[in-house]
């Protein structure tokens, strides 16, 4: 793992241009470790993302007795699954704050039954889980939250599965409902299992994510609109062999969001018109705000087309890269807001106020709501250090800070705690510098 200093200092950068073999996905990571360990045969998994997420979840099967094999300096992993269980029955296993790891797998140990406890970081203690918990409990499940009621720490013990229909609500997390989700095939043995969405089910893209990558397991999904999804009995995961890991969307964001604000072009190798990401429609939100878009099925590539647009838009199928957007937004023409974000506020940090506080130190003018943040451009921006929360977006997000756009200069920028991009893309920074070209 790249390691930084406890700061970094960013010089204004007149121009962005160049290419980004981007990172793998920590969506489809961290899913595709699963299933492999859940499912039948052994998975070759190219290009896994190294980062702390994946660890996390590496780690914690490797505490389960599921054998994975790194193939030498790559990342590339071999993976022999379990057949949908888990040789140990006792593990304490650290969730670090991964919250694509602690949800689904709790969900998988309630079901397959044994002892376990799950912890992690303090802002992990701080994220909620109550309502896969509850949703689990009701049907036979037996977890505790053995700190704060609806938060991890967790005491996950062997129950009594009785019912084949489960009720979750979906506005807080969609990772509740992956969860669900792939271990419904555990559960339907013998009839289907039907899992309802109580409420509006944020983040929709990401559970399109989680279907698809159980269809290349072998279990299909039938879906009721985004109310109710359905999981016919006797399938179980078979291993497809082997599965490439496609580049991470969410990453892909801030070297296009760079193309966009500072000349470009910029083009990222690794996603693109195929991608089953949702965060590959953030370039949506670049082209209203009128940059210039080309697409492959491989590459997507981004370019300036003169001073930005505002935008006022929901952002309620990509908040994670809504917040490079949050950015962009600091060079358009006026007022941009972003709206319907606030699965922010339950992040690894609280998004909405940490962005909200940092914008300001450059000058900007913001208002926060619940679930809304409305940000008007400074007519210049304002050198700044910017504290970043523990949390791996707030850095990449802000590093963008430094560029020269067509409306304004970029400014100088310290981020503090750089080391914590080590959770998604450990080297971030140095492939940033790659693509910034330094001011003269």
């Amino acid at each position: 793992m790249r390691h930084y200093p406890p700061h970094i200092d960013l010089q204004p950068a007149q121009r962005a241009q160049g290419t980004v073999c981007l990172p793998g996905s920590k969506s489809i990571s961290n899913r595709v470790l699963l299933l492999a360990a859940l499912a039948e045969g052994t998975t070759d998994i190219r290009d896994l993302l190294a980062s702390d997420d994946t660890h996390v979840m590496l780690t914690a099967l490797q505490s389960l007795g599921i054998d994975w094999q790194r193939s030498g300096t790559s990342q590339d992993y071999t993976v022999t699954g379990g057949a949908g269980k888990f040789p140990n029955q006792h593990a304490d296993l650290f969730m670090g704050n991964a919250g694509t790891a602690i949800r689904p797998l709790t969900a998988a140990l309630a079901i397959v039954g044994g002892d376990y406890t799950l912890h992690g970081v303090a802002r992990m203690h701080e994220r909620p889980i109550g309502d896969l918990v509850d949703a689990l409990n009701a049907i036979g499940a037996k977890i505790a939250c053995t700190g704060v009621a609806g938060f991890p720490p967790l005491h996950i013990r062997t129950g009594q599965i009785h019912t084949h229909a489960l009720d979750v609500r979906g506005n807080v997390s969609s990772q509740f409902l992956t969860a669900l989700l792939m271990v419904a095939p555990l559960i339907a043995h013998t009839q289907a299992v039907t899992i309802n969405v109580i409420g509006e089910l944020i983040s929709k893209p990401y559970i399109e994510i989680t279907i698809n990558l159980m269809r290349r397991f072998g279990v299909e999904v039938e879906r009721n609109g985004w109310q109710s999804f359905s999981i016919a009995a006797a399938q179980r995961y078979v291993s497809p062999g082997r599965l490439h890991v496609e580049g991470d969307a969410s990453s892909a964001s801030y070297f296009l969001a760079a193309g966009a604000i500072a000349g470009g072009p910029v083009r990222v190798e690794g996603v693109g018109s195929n991608s089953i990401q949702g965060d590959v429609r953030f370039v949506e939100a670049l082209q209203q705000m009128g940059a210039t878009i080309t697409m492959g099925e491989n590459w997507i590539e981004a370019s300036a087309n003169g001073v930005l647009k505002a935008i006022d838009a929901d952002f309620n199928h990509i908040p994670d890269a809504a917040m490079t957007i949050a950015i962009a937004a600091l060079y358009a023409d006026g007022t941009s807001t972003l709206r319907n974000i606030g699965s922010w506020r339950v992040k690894e940090t609280d998004r909405i106020h940490a962005m909200a506080t940092e914008l300001r130190k450059l000058g900007a003018t913001v208002e926060e709501g619940a679930d809304t943040l409305r940000i008007t451009p400074p007519v210049e921006l304002t050198a700044a250090e910017i504290d970043t929360y523990d949390d791996h977006r707030m850095a990449m997000c802000f590093s963008l800070a430094s560029l020269d756009g067509a409306a304004r200069r970029g400014a100088q920028i310290r981020i503090n705690d750089p080391d914590c991009v080590a959770k998604t893309f450990p080297d971030y920074f140095d492939v940033f510098a790659t693509v910034a070209t330094p001011s003269l």
